[in-house]
């Protein structure tokens, strides 16, 4: 199987744990950008979707894909001048999935979902991924869709595709929702308690959930991808322009030609990306291993 889809490999810049760190993913050597250039479909007829690891499972830093900077390389969230990591929620140690986005997707800022009301939160669509691999940062994996969760996130629809690699040994038995709590018991509720509490510890409220916290099928997280999918097609040929300044977005990207942000290998914007460096990781904070138990009260 695995000759079937294209290889990509992660680039890193600066140290790990730092705010200069950058993941770029590379195809052949030549960078690409994780939001434009990687397909959405890796095999359209056969249901197999590309995705991009952002947080690999058991770990805390919020890495995610730059949606500003050139070519969208991978980098860890900064609130308030400091590095995001996410609290340990007993009995969750980090993100309990490989977390990260499908490429060629945006939940449209400007665009309110006709069943939860609320707009979209200016991303790639989120995955969890529940394969029984850990996965990297920078990681391409090719999945098939199960289901779908809507986390109300601070007034924005943040949907939430629940995956699984298409390597995984359990993968011929999980095709729709219904499938995952048959043999994977109680992880559709964890992943819910986990969304609903994840920011408590840094002095949030609880998220909550369109649809009562339902997880929706394939189908219907199918067609949630397929929405997004057009979301970002309008936006990378530049019929959304105005969105692109409104927000924020760099498109810079070397293989869509019909995309006003289409640019040669030869263009200066591409040829300053940085060189790769396999640099140790820096320290952490001890306090990111912390457990913090969440009382009934506080939900």
């Amino acid at each position: 199987m695995a000759s079937l889809f294209a290889e990509y490999t992660p680039r890193l810049v600066a140290a790990p744990n730092t705010l200069e760190h950058r993941v770029y993913i590379e195809q052949n050597g030549a960078v690409v950008s994780p939001f434009h250039d990687i397909p959405l479909f890796a095999d359209r007829e056969a249901g197999i979707f590309n995705m991009v690891v952002e947080v690999p499972r058991w770990t805390n830093a919020k890495m995610e894909i730059s949606k500003e900077e050139l070519f969208n390389p991978i980098k860890q969230d900064i609130k308030r001048g400091k590095l995001r990591f996410v609290r340990n929620c007993f009995p969750h140690h980090g993100y309990i999935w490989n977390y990260g986005a499908f490429p060629q997707t945006w939940e449209d800022p400007a665009e309110l979902h006709p069943e939860t009301k609320a707009k979209g939160d200016n991303d790639p669509l989120d995955v969890c991924e529940i394969g029984e691999q850990v996965g990297y940062v920078g990681q391409v994996k090719q999945v098939k869709v199960l289901g779908v969760m809507a986390l109300l996130d601070e007034g924005e629809t943040d949907w939430k595709v629940i995956v699984v690699d298409v390597r995984d040994p359990l993968a011929s038995k999980l095709n729709d929702i219904e499938d995952v709590e048959r043999h994977l018991p109680g992880l559709i509720r964890a992943t819910n308690e986990w969304f609903r509490i994840y920011k408590i510890p840094d002095g949030k409220q609880e998220n909550t959930f369109a649809f009562s916290g339902e997880a929706k099928n394939r189908k219907y997280a199918t067609e949630i991808i397929h929405e997004c999918h057009e979301a970002w097609r309008r936006l990378i040929t530049g019929e959304s322009a105005a969105k692109t300044a409104a927000y924020d977005l760099s498109i810079r990207n070397i293989t869509i030609s019909n995309s006003p942000g289409f640019v040669r290998r030869d263009d200066p914007s591409y040829t300053s990306v940085p060189a790769g460096q396999r640099l140790p990781p820096a320290p952490i904070d001890p306090s990111i291993s912390k457990w913090f138990y969440i009382s009934s009260a506080q939900v």
